[in-house]
């Protein structure tokens, strides 16, 4: 039997057997934020009124369609675009958001596309080349990109990265987004025989992506980004496209939690600095060094017999007005 010599003992031995249990360290104790459902920035079941209803907090664009379980935003069809966004624009620092999807298709082995992406950006129901969306979008925008356009390299798709647009970048969808993506990670997604989830937390300046796809309810880390600065009063939202390939592309529910931080004098007043543009601190930690294709055989080939054909050409050239010039030199001598 324990005996304990006043309750404050009794409290400390408690609050370690919780964090034992929950998996966390008293080490992060600081970092404990609570967590609030903000319905007005949700998505779920019961979709009443969705897209049509004055009172709903969602617009439909696009093919997106309701259904009792899901928002479909792209059938399986080609050349199909959709979309989901929220009417109420985000002003939340910190904030947490929890997506259910699926993405599923028959009879196509790996001929499948485009993929979807989840975003918070500054225009909203904007159709585009980015996964339904604009290419030139401000904002965030995790990318679930499901075929690979380009050679997939050392990437293993289906693929999700994180973009950060300010107007002037433009998502590449011939190169799978490469020259413009921050970071990402690799996941299979697509036909799972499990749920499939993505949990996108940003707090203190702090992206985290973490994924939820094979059936063993643990987070699992994906893309890890410190000082990422983002304007409030942007608009979540979510959409897909397809090409000549094509997959169904599901929402079963999108929740957002606000996020309770204890936060220092010196981090409050940091966020009273208006930031205009999403931006990055340390951006050089994410340039991503494009290199040339070099050329291949037939191109080198005719490269060299064209380069040689105009040295020829240069040559002949030459050589007729230096007989031109010496014909003149030798008449001024008669």
């Amino acid at each position: 039997m324990f005996c304990f010599k006043n309750a404050r003992e009794l409290t400390c031995l408690f609050a370690v057997a919780v964090c034992v249990l929950t998996g966390h360290s008293l080490a992060n104790e600081s970092e404990f934020q609570e967590e609030f459902l903000k319905r007005e920035y949700s998505l779920s079941k019961p979709y009443r009124g969705l897209g049509f209803s004055s009172s709903s907090f969602w617009d439909l664009m696009g093919n997106a369609m309701v259904t009792p379980d899901h928002v479909r935003l792209t059938p399986d069809l080609q050349s199909r675009q959709g979309a989901v966004w929220s009417r109420i624009p985000l002003f939340l620092q910190d904030w947490e958001l929890k997506v259910h999807f699926k993405i599923h298709g028959v009879g196509k082995k790996n001929l499948n596309g485009d993929g979807m992406a989840v975003w918070l950006t500054r225009d909203r129901m904007q159709d585009g080349p980015a996964f339904g969306n604009m290419a030139q979008f401000v904002g965030l925008g995790i990318l679930v990109d499901t075929y690979p356009n380009s050679e997939p390299g050392d990437k293993s798709f289906p693929y999700i990265s994180v973009m950060l647009g300010n107007g002037t970048v433009s998502y590449d969808h011939d190169r799978d987004g490469r020259p413009s993506a921050l970071a990402g990670c690799s996941a299979l997604v697509r036909n799972s025989l499990y749920d499939t989830f993505l949990l996108v937390r940003y707090s203190r300046y702090k992206l985290r992506v973490m994924v939820d796809v094979d059936g063993k309810q643990e987070w699992k880390p994906c893309v890890d980004i410190r000082g990422l600065r983002l304007p409030t009063g942007y608009f979540l939202g979510a959409s897909s496209a397809t090409g000549d390939l094509s997959d169904n592309h599901d929402i079963i529910s999108m929740k957002l939690y606000q996020l309770t931080v204890e936060k220092t004098p010196e981090e409050e007043a940091e966020e009273q600095e208006s930031v205009l543009l999403p931006r990055v601190d340390d951006m050089e930690q994410f340039i991503v060094i494009v290199e040339e294709e070099g050329m291949s055989g037939v191109q080198l080939f005719v490269t060299l017999l064209f380069s040689v054909l105009g040295v020829g050409v240069l040559a002949v050239i030459g050589l007729m007005f230096y007989g031109r010039w010496t014909e003149k030199r030798r008449k001024r001598f008669y």
